[in-house]
């Protein structure tokens, strides 16, 4: 049995001002992204340049913050925010819904291709392969703010958090998170799109791998306490929000890849 290291959530404390690592982990995983654009960016089939890339990352920045926020409240604690309406602003502390920020970065993905003349699916596909880098860095920071911990558990790398309600052994599913929203997946897109795809490919798989690998990790995390399961003591809201990624991943890489041999 391990215990959950206990790293002070803020990182940086300068009198009043407060840097939280959570928000840290946040900004590493955009400059890395940004890095990394800018390298997809010097090829031939690039959509967009590299001097492009500091706006496009400004656009998605904003729907990943703004969407992430909203989609968290909308989807996962809306009867907090309706008694502390000032929660919504507190970031820091965490609480970001991934299926919030995918809707704010696709807005923002449409917003900015107009901006440049590219199609929403241009500028999806080249985006998707950068995603991870952010999901694994996020997730860096819910275990450092040890958060969204998983279920009892027996295993020998269970853990035991200090923010659980109980003492019991756990699944670090932040950990489990990070391996497969952050390392495999960056893997996979990563190799996928290294090499021209047909359009909506790349985005088709993003949605697909995303929403197989959060459904599975679902199992052995802990719903959240205001929602439980929604349905066959099993059932919860991330699940609910990711089954129909899959199918809609499955679908844009049929569609592509049909109308490509057309």
């Amino acid at each position: 049995m391990l215990q959950h290291p206990q790293i002070d959530p803020v990182a940086i404390s300068i009198g009043p001002l407060k840097v939280h690592w959570y928000g840290l982990t946040y900004l590493v995983g955009f400059l890395v992204g940004w890095w990394l654009g800018r390298i997809r960016a010097r090829k031939p089939w690039s959509p967009i340049t590299e001097t492009q890339m500091g706006d496009m990352l400004f656009y998605i920045a904003l729907g990943v913050i703004l969407g992430g926020r909203f989609g968290y409240v909308l989807f996962y604690n809306f009867g907090s925010f309706a008694a502390d309406p000032l929660m919504l602003l507190r970031v820091w502390e965490g609480g970001m819904s991934f299926h919030g920020g995918l809707l704010g970065v696709m807005f923002a993905i449409w917003w900015f291709g107009r901006k440049v003349d590219r199609t929403f699916w241009q500028i999806a596909d080249f985006v998707a392969p950068l995603v991870p880098v952010g999901l694994g860095a996020g997730r860096i920071g819910n275990f450092i703010n040890g958060e969204l911990w998983g279920k009892p558990t027996d295993v020998p790398w269970g853990m035991v958090f200090r923010t659980a309600p109980d003492a019991l052994a756990r699944h670090p599913s932040q950990l489990y998170q990070f391996a497969l929203e952050g390392v495999l997946f960056f893997i996979i897109l990563w190799w996928f799109s290294s090499k021209p795809r047909p359009r909506m490919a790349v985005s088709g798989l993003f949605l697909m791998c995303y929403g197989i690998f959060r459904f599975l990790v679902e199992f052995v995390r802990q719903p959240d306490p205001q929602l439980g399961y929604l349905a066959f003591d099993w059932l919860t809201m991330g699940q609910v929000l990711s089954f129909p990624m899959i199918l809609a991943g499955a679908g844009l890489i049929v569609f592509a890849y049909r109308r490509n041999a057309e």
